[in-house]
């Protein structure tokens, strides 16, 4: 089952760098293509989501429409995750995305960073901070505070 892969069979956070970065990188495997499944199942049911500017959210349910949402709005999505730390229960990556946007059909990307708070071998608090663009277009640092 692909789950197992993000929550291990004894149920324990990843304790080395080899561990984190094999999680990051099943966690990313599983966004190309989108299994919602298993992205959920890697979360504690109980889950806390900090996720850019949206308001706060909590549980599998609300996680699952985000993914919904996510995926029907980003089409063709390809996204690359790198370890940057883990410090005892806490993982530290960075993403990069590309995807086509559904309802223009334009190019975009992204760049984030994002913090995992585990818990029993499971996500237990998400946050994200990121940026998006066209991907056709330079942005700046102007157009980042409009």
């Amino acid at each position: 089952m692909v789950v197992q892969a993000v929550v291990k069979q004894d149920a324990r956070n990843p304790v080395n760098l080899e561990e984190a970065r094999a999680l990051v990188k099943h966690v990313e495997s599983l966004f190309t293509p989108w299994n919602i499944d298993a992205l959920v199942a890697g979360f504690t049911a109980d889950c806390v989501v900090r996720f850019g500017a949206l308001p706060e959210f909590t549980g599998h349910a609300a996680l699952r429409a985000f993914f919904n949402g996510r995926s029907a709005k980003q089409k063709d999505y390809r996204l690359t995750k790198e370890l940057r730390a883990l410090d005892g229960d806490t993982i530290a990556n960075i993403w990069r995305g590309a995807w086509r946007d559904a309802e223009s059909g334009v190019a975009m990307r992204g760049f984030g960073v994002e913090v995992w708070k585990m818990k029993g071998g499971k996500i237990a608090v998400w946050e994200a901070a990121f940026n998006v663009a066209r991907a056709d277009t330079a942005a700046s640092v102007a157009d980042m505070l409009r």
